[in-house]
């Protein structure tokens, strides 16, 4: 165990380790803030449509040579997200028919275009890495670190900030509504902020392992809480711990990052499960 620790020390004197840690956290922190809405909105699945969509965005870019991918895979994929939306209130294509049209979609024209021009040697790593993320955290620069602060920061800040107003139209849409809320713009707003987490988690856990960061905190913290703040709260704490623990685990095993963080978020939803199922139910 002494060795163990000694190892992990030695490791957290490298940038690269202390930037995967940083991002990690701040990752899983937005994700499971919005997590909890998406999953009582039955729209959790967005995540994982804006995912693959976000990767069609990211061969574009490979393409076009870009240097700095992000501005134009956030662009695409916020754009995306807002046709979603549109595409999903359209009384002809349902939403989860329009997660899987635009999702299927991206992710066929991305593999098709990053066949037809590919620039590298290695096409299989480099979409094997896309999608299920790095297996080494040296991807990270001070640049993607700086970035990722300032968007979590700011859906951060507006989670807070409209957090009454996200409540109702996650509980009550209809009423919501009939009390003068703008549901359409939160609804909006919602789906734009999502769009931003998808792009921050691509470079960590990769397009395909997104939604896990979305889904399982939330659902683990439903299996012992029942109220909308207790869960909110629950999920974030259970998100970044479970994040930074697969972080460790994977700079000390040498396993990839994104999978590992899965696992760990796997794990403590069966241990949240057996929790809930032990004291009786969710508690407020």
């Amino acid at each position: 165990m002494t060795e163990l620790f000694e190892k992990l020390s030695l490791y957290m004197q490298y940038p690269f380790v202390k930037y995967a840690l940083i991002v990690g956290v701040l990752i899983a922190l937005c994700s499971s803030l919005l997590g909890v809405t998406l999953v009582l909105k039955r729209f959790s699945f967005i995540g994982d449509g804006l995912s693959h969509v976000a990767f069609g965005a990211m061969a574009i870019a490979a393409v076009l040579g870009m240097t700095n991918e992000m501005p134009l895979i956030l662009v695409i994929t916020i754009v995306s997200a807002v046709l979603l939306l549109r595409t999903g209130q359209n009384a002809k294509i349902k939403g989860d028919a329009a997660v899987a049209m635009i999702s299927v979609g991206a992710l066929a024209i991305g593999y098709l275009l990053m066949n037809i021009f590919s620039k590298s040697s290695n096409l299989s790593g480099d979409v094997c890495s896309t999608l299920f993320g790095s297996t080494s955290i040296l991807t990270l620069t001070k640049t993607e670190v700086w970035i990722s602060v300032i968007l979590s920061v700011l859906v951060v800040a507006i989670f807070i900030f409209f957090y009454n107003k996200i409540f109702a139209v996650t509980f009550d849409e209809s009423f919501a509504r009939a009390t003068g809320t703008n549901a359409g713009l939160y609804n909006l707003l919602i789906a734009v902020v999502v769009a931003v987490i998808i792009v921050l988690a691509m470079n960590l856990v990769g397009s395909l392992l997104i939604s896990a960061l979305v889904v399982f905190p939330a659902l683990s913290a439903m299996r012992v809480f029942r109220s909308f703040k207790s869960v909110t709260i629950c999920s974030a704490i259970m998100s970044v711990c479970c994040s930074a623990l697969g972080i460790i685990i994977s700079i000390l095993a040498g396993t990839p990052v994104g999978s590992t963080i899965v696992v760990v978020d796997i794990f403590a939803f069966l241990i949240f499960t057996v929790i809930g199922k032990v004291s009786g139910g969710a508690k407020e």
